[in-house]
């Protein structure tokens, strides 16, 4: 499994996360979906790694209790022992870390991509690899965005293969609303807290963590807990939003307060900023 994990060891993780996603008070139905996955592959004669090898990921499609997003995690337990979405929600998440993994790309690098595109995983970093964003990136021009790009075709194989959701994104409005309602919910104190691994050394809960589902996304808000974030002193302000569409791949945006030109003082999203002129003007600014 070249350090994937069993099925055991991926069942524990689902089970684990529903606990959770249960305890940060998550959609219930969520919750009983990760545990019913669980359920199927404690049920499995084979491993997923069989399955995935024979079959790809519509083999794990194919299971009883187990949709694509749920697919693509097993595939990600099962190719690199890792899970991204578990690891945020333990507050172990470190993705320069991850970033450190693909050839090419080492510490220095690996920040300049975090803080310049505000990816957080090796698929959306491989997203950005293919639309051209990676090589706004200091340090990378065509010839190392050509090689990064490659890398991570060879990492992904099966993960690679997109659809017409791949790139799909909520609303400006809608990403706007859920920043609102998880600045709201911090401040008024009913959300659940974890203690970030990174840059917190005395193991203090102090990050609030946002679970939330509206028609077919799925969305986990967290203050951005980045070293530049801890060196502007903007960990109260940026907050990063991971959604998803049912089946789809998962994604992140930072929304911030602008601090010069048209939209200053206006929560705008980062990379998004002509749409958040729309939606305060009605024009682009």
């Amino acid at each position: 499994m070249a350090g994937g994990l069993s099925r055991e060891q991926i069942a524990d993780r689902l089970n684990e996360a529903a606990e959770l996603l249960e305890a940060q008070e998550a959609n219930r139905f969520r919750v009983r979906a990760y545990r019913m996955a669980a359920e199927t592959l404690l049920g499995l004669s084979e491993e997923p790694s069989e399955i995935l090898t024979r079959e790809g990921l519509s083999g794990l499609i194919r299971l009883p209790n187990i949709g694509e997003r749920l697919a693509r995690a097993i595939d990600e337990m099962s190719s690199t022992g890792r899970w991204s979405q578990l690891e945020r929600m333990r507050g172990e998440a470190d993705p320069e870390e991850t970033f450190q993994s693909v050839p090419g790309i080492g510490p220095k690098t690996a920040r300049a991509i975090h803080e310049t595109l505000n990816v957080d995983t090796l698929e959306a970093l491989e997203i950005a690899a293919h639309d051209g964003r990676l090589e706004r990136v200091s340090g990378i021009g065509p010839r190392k965005a050509a090689a990064i790009r490659a890398s991570l075709s060879t990492m992904l194989a099966r993960r690679a293969r997109r659809s017409p959701d791949d790139h799909a994104e909520p609303q400006v409005a809608e990403l706007l609303e859920i920043d609102q309602a998880y600045r709201r919910r911090t401040e008024a104190g009913t959300l659940q807290t974890i203690a970030p691994r990174r840059f917190n050394p005395g193991g203090d809960a102090w990050l609030p963590i946002l679970h939330v589902d509206r028609d077919d996304w799925s969305y986990t808000a967290l203050f951005s807990n980045t070293a530049l974030a801890h060196e502007l002193e903007r960990t109260h302000d940026w907050v990063v939003i991971y959604f998803a569409r049912l089946g789809g791949r998962e994604h992140s945006r930072t929304v911030v307060t602008e601090t010069r030109g048209p939209l200053e003082g206006k929560r705008v999203v980062r990379g998004r900023e002509a749409e958040c002129g729309r939606h305060y003007f009605g024009r682009e600014e």
